[in-house]
């Protein structure tokens, strides 16, 4: 599929302006610390690591538990506050980490097959995760405990994320090969959006009218006012790992297992600038908080930090870094060059 381009001419393909090497497996989840100089990484070689946006360096020495060391880390996120990050083990476990001493603060157990996702309801009191097991849980994080548990029929869980008014949970996954979005409260099922292939990343924009999906091939964009189906964007050939939202909610960027990111314009439903090549698949990819930085994890090891800012404005669409809207943002440095 062509890419937008406000230019004339063929755009050359774009490399990323940091490359961040020593995990030791595939690169599985990543988060953008407050201030926008730092990230950190999780990877099945059971380790998070810190790193510094500025010269890719890695921080300190690996995190990893000491009761666990070894434990394969496929997902994590970061809590409202960026104090605290929560992520999901190959063991069914989940930990939460204190940002500031990369030391484990609590370990949590109740799923009996590895955790493929976890997620924050917005004001930081409750954690969602998803499981193989085909549950969805709910967790108190001051006390730990298990406050509900959502047979979601999955045969196989990939996504759970709360609504931005954490009064919903969607769900994705493989069985029906479906997005559900369940009560956050009851547990109760609302309403089942089916696909052709299973979902495997779900994204809500900001405001909540809107839920985005990522299966096989296109990814689908959903009213959540009538759970209509509005758009499709298709254009990656394999599975879409990650999709992530800047700010605004007028980019969103998906990382594929066809070895590439794409950027998409929600304001027209089309791709921007070219794919962002990688030399494997991509696991993962979050924006900066201002947008301007899409960091992306692979299966090669390494993660990236891609300037996008620069991308757009050599594709002249700059703007879509802007807001249209009166919504304030909370935005952090632009990544030094």
């Amino acid at each position: 599929m062509p890419f937008l381009t406000n230019k004339k001419q063929e755009i050359p393909a774009v490399t990323p302006c940091r490359t961040m090497r020593g995990h030791t497996d595939n690169v599985k989840g990543l988060v953008h610390l407050p201030g926008g100089r730092r990230i950190i990484t999780c990877s099945l070689d059971g380790s998070l690591r810190l790193w510094d946006l500025e010269s890719g360096a890695q921080l300190g020495e690996d995190w990893r538990d000491e009761v666990e060391k070894t434990a394969a880390v496929y997902k994590m996120a970061l809590s409202p506050s960026g104090q605290t990050v929560v992520s999901g083990s190959g063991n069914g476990k989940m930990k939460l980490w204190d940002v500031e001493t990369g030391q484990v603060i609590q370990r949590w157990a109740g799923h009996t097959e590895k955790v493929l996702s976890v997620c924050w309801s917005v004001d930081g009191n409750r954690i969602g995760s998803g499981s193989w097991d085909g549950m969805a849980r709910v967790w108190d994080v001051k006390t730990g405990e298990r406050i509900l548990a959502i047979q979601t029929e999955h045969e196989y869980l990939w996504a759970v994320l709360y609504s931005p008014d954490k009064m919903q949970i969607a769900t994705g996954g493989s069985n029906e090969h479906a997005a559900k979005i369940w009560d956050a409260n009851t547990g109760e099922l609302l309403t089942t959006l089916k696909h052709d292939y299973f979902v495997q990343s779900l994204v809500w924009t900001s405001d909540g009218k809107k839920l985005i999906s990522a299966s096989y091939g296109p990814m689908r964009i959903f009213d959540t006012a009538t759970w209509r189906q509005v758009a499709i964007l298709g254009g990656h050939t394999n599975y879409v790992n990650a999709i992530t939202l800047s700010w605004n909610n007028r980019l969103l960027a998906s990382a594929s297992d066809d070895n590439t990111v794409r950027l998409w314009s929600l304001d027209t439903n089309l791709p921007v600038g070219p794919p962002l090549q990688h030399k494997d698949k991509v696991e993962c990819a979050v924006f900066s908080a201002d947008g301007r930085v899409l960091v992306t994890g692979s299966r090669d090891k390494n993660a990236y930090a891609w300037d996008i800012h620069a991308i757009l404005k050599t594709a002249g669409f700059e703007d879509l870094l802007t807001d249209t809207s009166n919504v304030s943002a909370n935005i952090s440095p632009t990544l030094p060059q």
